[in-house]
């Protein structure tokens, strides 16, 4: 069982004083559902007025033009313009802050840029003595040979720095894989990326949040997406709620003792890399049947959005979304020495 800790706060006066920039690719958007961005707009929204509702001093901006040439007051960044449209941009807002000797929430560029690249977040994890699944990185540019790449009846195919699985592919042989690995080191709407190679593991994907509270990271409740078809690949569509996936998968609680209690001991010896971090999400491939666990990525600055896994999790800790995002802001601030 995990226990989780009281949520912390930002004091008043703190509040008064301190003037929070969030920066999100939808930090003003009104509307529903976005035709391309799909549920991630509702999602920056929401952000946008729980950080209103907590009485906090905003500045929002939707590009990193502002960071360019900061204005004048800006006393703590919040940033969520992770896909930004092109290559690694998720280390860009961290690095301009870097630049200009702001602080921020989440983790420094270099950590940042551990953890997106697939390819080394999963040696970093083979050198932390947690379970991975064999797999292959064919950088742009890089020879395509079939030499590295691992056996396997089937294969997931991906950009190595991918989030909420665009560009996600299967294949039975290697022929498949040489066309998928193409297809994204061509694909010019994304900037062609490199691409990494996995053998597919039946199961389900167990996600583990973790916060930092007084520079300590905690585990909050696991989730799990649980499959009606174990072979089925989640796709982009899906976790944007840009199609139907009901049918296909549900979030439920992650209640299995013996399982939960092993996947916290590897959590806890991935995530000594990457502290601090402010807050992230490890994710791990379960097979229910056999026990067997491997860890397949995370994301630091990960989705906080309330109907996902975060926030499912601090509902499930008994916190609020508010309680949530100010935890996270708090610690953010506290590590810089602004709480006052």
């Amino acid at each position: 069982m995990i226990q989780t800790s009281t949520p912390m706060r930002i004091p008043d006066a703190a509040k008064s004083r301190l003037n929070i920039l969030f920066i999100a690719k939808n930090a003003l958007w009104e509307g529903e559902i976005h035709p391309e961005d799909g549920n991630h707009a509702l999602y920056h929204r929401e952000m946008r007025e729980v950080l209103e509702g907590l009485g906090l001093k905003l500045t929002l901006a939707e590009t990193h033009d502002i960071l360019f040439d900061p204005p004048e007051g800006i006393d703590f960044v919040f940033p969520l313009l992770n896909r930004a449209g092109f290559f690694n941009s998720e280390m860009l807002v961290p690095l301009l802050c870097e630049r200009a000797g702001i602080p921020y929430l989440g983790a420094n560029p270099i950590l940042r840029g551990l953890s997106d690249d697939k390819h080394l977040a999963k040696r970093a994890a083979v050198d932390a003595g947690v379970p991975t699944a064999p797999w292959a990185v064919y950088r742009k540019g890089a020879p395509i040979t079939e030499d590295k790449c691992p056996n396997a009846d089937r294969y997931v195919i991906k950009p190595n720095n991918s989030s909420a699985s665009w560009g996600v592919e299967d294949a039975y042989d290697w022929q498949g894989v040489k066309a998928a690995v193409r297809r994204i080191h061509d694909d010019e709407a994304n900037g062609g990326q490199d691409a990494i190679v996995e053998p597919f593991l039946t199961g389900s994907d167990v996600e583990v949040p973790v916060v930092t509270i007084d520079g300590e990271p905690q585990v909050m409740p696991m989730l799990i997406f649980r499959q009606a078809d174990p072979s089925h690949l989640r796709t982009y569509y899906e976790k944007r709620d840009l199609v139907d996936r009901r049918q296909k998968y549900s979030l439920d609680a992650f209640e299995n003792e013996t399982l939960v209690a092993r996947i916290d001991e590897l959590t806890r010896k991935v995530w000594e890399e990457y502290r601090p971090f402010d807050y992230g999400r490890f994710e791990f491939r379960v097979n229910e049947e056999t026990g067997d666990v491997q860890f397949l990525e995370l994301n630091l600055n990960c989705n906080l959005w309330s109907q996902k896994v975060f926030g499912r999790s601090a509902v499930m800790a008994g916190w609020t979304q508010a309680e949530l995002i100010e935890t996270l802001l708090a610690e953010g601030l506290r590590r810089h020495g602004l709480l006052g």
